[in-house]
């Protein structure tokens, strides 16, 4: 009986847009300069729930690093999820150079951006499955950018090389190890849209500055969205988009917010500094 329950729970979940829309489909190029407009988007998680992005409307420019900050349940991985469809907007949209995202297939939409998330995922494999799953780089390709993530050397230290060992979840790599991985497979993709989710929260500080000098460096004329959780990681972004409470209370550049001692982002700074003193 319990299963039968359970089945029927199944059931009455909502199934997911389609993968391909054929009378939308982008063009291959798509997308190439990443300009993000986002009009009048309102999201909740179900109808009986209060809003979690509340009339959202910005533009974020092609080929510009735009960081995302506020306090916990401010909205800021809401709008990244809406921006890969994991949640659908109640209201408004969100464009990519022109190309209504609500009207194209979830594959071309999630195959044409690129992540990487808080927390690592591995798959049980080999590293040659995990960072090329679909088998479509040559093994130099895949070397060059083991190198660029400082995992070069580690993974030639294996007999395996490539078809080194991953367990599931990757246990047997370490956290850091694991986000370098993700950084590699956005590496290989090269979207021109690239969000990091609070990429960084979870590894130490060599690891960050590794993830962010290769970002710099390997990025530099795309669309980057870094979700912020070490503030600091943000601080060089051409424009800052500041979230309270589901709306976006500021957006401009770090200095000018900076310049504003009364801006949330002046006093989100302050804190951030407080409590990395105090450890």
């Amino acid at each position: 009986m319990i299963s039968v329950e359970r089945i029927m729970q199944y059931s009455r979940i909502p199934s997911e847009a389609p993968l391909i829309v054929d009378d939308h489909r982008p063009p291959n190029s798509w997308p190439k300069d990443g300009t993000i407009n986002i009009r009048n988007l309102e999201v909740r998680y179900a109808e009986h729930l209060p809003s979690v992005l509340r009339n959202i409307s910005c533009t974020i420019p092609g080929r510009k690093k735009v960081g995302i900050v506020g306090r916990t349940g401010s909205g800021k991985s809401t709008l990244i999820q809406a921006l890969f469809r994991i949640v659908e907007p109640r209201v408004g949209t969100i464009e990519i150079d022109d190309v209504d995202l609500s009207k194209i297939g979830l594959h071309d939409l999630r195959g044409r951006l690129s992540i990487i998330p808080q927390d690592p995922t591995m798959f049980e494999g080999t590293v040659r499955g995990n960072l090329d799953p679909l088998n479509e780089y040559s093994d130099q390709h895949i070397w060059e950018t083991l190198d660029k993530c400082q995992l070069g050397d580690i993974v030639r230290q294996s007999p395996k090389k490539l078809d080194s060992t991953v367990v599931e979840n990757g246990e047997n790599w370490s956290v850091g190890q694991r986000q370098l991985f993700c950084l590699g497979r956005v590496l290989l993709k090269r979207s021109n849209v690239l969000v990091l989710d609070e990429a960084t929260a979870s590894v130490d500080s060599s690891t960050d500055a590794i993830i962010q000098q290769t970002l710099r460096e390997e990025f530099g004329d795309c669309t980057v969205l870094t979700v912020a959780h070490r503030i600091h990681t943000v601080i060089d972004s051409d424009l800052i988009l500041v979230f309270s409470e589901g709306r976006i209370i500021e957006y401009d550049t770090p200095s000018r917010l900076l310049e504003d001692e009364n801006s949330e982002f002046s006093r989100l700074i302050k804190e951030y500094s407080r409590r990395s003193k105090g450890f």
